[in-house]
């Protein structure tokens, strides 16, 4: 068998590139940004290329969803709170920007202990050996009564403990850092969805299965109906990897099956790692009907002040 000779490059057509369709132009181009110029400024200054602009057309979505009254819902993980952005979630709660929270059992357990303690997020590693990791008997003991007792009113599992962190008085000097204490105080409805099991404080001798249940179905049934009045609005899921982008899709599917319309409006994944179900159950799936989807990749305490200054700028 012969050796292959290098195939001729005689007789190629080509074309000019004046007449090509290209991605790059020089307008998208970054320009300098000059000392002391702004924030806005900054924006700006970023190149109009792939996640730059994806940042601003988020902050545009937001913005405009906001100027004409529609939803904007914010489903997260845990590690936002981890990451010290409460402050900024509460900011646009406030403002009445965001228009209702979701989030995963975990997230009650920071939340409640940086308003009780000032402190949260204990060191695993240090701990599972000696069997006393989650074992904070505060945390535990009054975030389990709280459900109880919001649950035999029959509130969301999110309304409970918002109330317990707003109404506690000394015992939470912290407060101002919680996002559930927020969700009560400014009637945004902060909804908390649990896999049993997930969560430290079902391991406490308080935890009431029944009750933790209850409460998180009465908070699908909310979501559900934030989901209905999500048209022409925004929802973002930050740093849930499972547990909001599965419920999501159900709360989604529920509405679109009793007749409500929801097909155009915006979603956005933002984390450091783009993972299948934030992609598929977010950005790709339920915006299929003529939506606009998103991912943002990067860690939540850079990109979600970043995406923070820019609602805030008007961007």
């Amino acid at each position: 068998m012969a050796f292959k000779k290098p195939i001729s490059l005689k007789g190629l057509k080509t074309s000019s590139i004046k007449k090509r369709k290209s991605k790059v132009s020089t307008k998208d181009m970054a320009t300098l940004y000059k000392k002391g110029a702004g924030f806005n400024e900054f924006l700006k200054s970023l190149p109009s290329i792939l996640a730059a602009d994806d940042l601003k057309a988020v902050a545009l979505a937001i913005v405009k969803a906001h100027g004409e009254g529609r939803s904007v819902a914010i489903g997260m993980g845990a590690h936002v709170i981890k990451t010290g952005l409460s402050p900024l979630i509460i900011d646009l709660m406030e403002r009445g920007v965001i228009t209702s929270v979701a989030m995963n059992g975990a997230g009650i357990v920071h939340d409640f202990e940086l308003a009780f303690n000032g402190t949260t997020s204990e060191d695993v590693d240090s701990e599972i050996g000696s069997g006393t990791f989650g074992m904070a008997e505060e945390t535990g003991r009054m975030l389990n009564k709280a459900i109880k007792k919001g649950a035999d009113k029959n509130l969301g599992l999110g309304r409970s403990v918002g109330e317990m962190i707003e109404g506690g008085g000394k015992n939470f000097p912290h407060k101002d850092l919680s996002i559930l204490a927020a969700g009560v105080r400014c009637k945004v409805p902060v909804t908390v969805h649990v896999a049993i099991g997930t969560d430290i404080i079902h391991m406490h001798p308080a935890v009431d299965g029944s009750a933790t249940g209850k409460a998180s179905h009465i908070d699908f049934r909310i979501m559900s109906t934030v989901v209905s009045e999500l048209e022409g609005g925004v929802f973002l899921n930050i740093g849930s990897a499972v547990i909001v982008p599965e419920v999501f899709l159900k709360a989604l599917t529920l509405v679109r099956n009793k007749g409500f319309k929801v097909e155009k409006f915006t979603a956005v994944n933002m984390d450091f790692l783009q993972q299948y179900r934030p992609i598929t159950n977010v950005v790709r799936r339920p915006t299929s009907k003529g939506g606009k989807g998103y991912a943002l990749t990067g860690h939540h305490e850079i990109m979600v002040p970043l995406l923070y200054a820019a609602i805030i700028e008007g961007f």
